[in-house]
């Protein structure tokens, strides 16, 4: 307990953090028990890495959802909707695998789940993710470079 408590700031989140790492270590079957000590040493350690990737993930979140904000215009809806039919219309220009798995993120389905689908590697279905992604930020860098001039 000691060990987690100077890591984390909240009393409270030591302590779920020290219960968790101990289920986790009865949930394990083959433990040593000779490796006990260690085994919920790294795991209580693990468990406050986690807390505090969770926390920077949820403050990210909120500052993303603090930055939406309706659009101030009516013309500005509008432009949204414009510009998310022109990006869709290039998004059909990209190539094979680098279209469908675009595709699939504009409908909810994540990559994990994509390459399931396809029977690829995860790997192998973020690689097309990010090359369709930055082929449309290209376009969409030279049709902006087209309307600056």
């Amino acid at each position: 307990m000691r060990l987690v408590r100077r890591r984390l700031p909240n009393v409270q989140d030591a302590e779920d953090c020290v219960q968790e790492a101990m289920l986790r270590a009865a949930a394990y079957d083959d433990l040593d028990r000779e490796r006990v000590g260690p085994f919920l040493t790294s795991v209580a350690l693990r468990l406050c890495v986690d807390h505090y990737r969770e926390l920077e993930r949820s403050r990210r979140l909120l500052r993303r959802a603090a930055d939406v904000r309706a659009p101030e215009m009516p013309d500005e809806g509008v432009c949204d909707k414009d510009f998310g039919r022109w990006l869709l219309r290039q998004v059909h220009l990209l190539r094979g695998r680098e279209r469908q798995v675009v595709l699939a993120r504009a409908h909810g389905i994540s990559t994990l789940e994509f390459a399931r689908m396809h029977q690829i590697s995860v790997k192998a279905a973020e690689g097309a993710f990010t090359r369709g992604r930055a082929r449309l930020r290209l376009v969409c860098a030279k049709s902006l470079d087209g309307v600056a001039a």
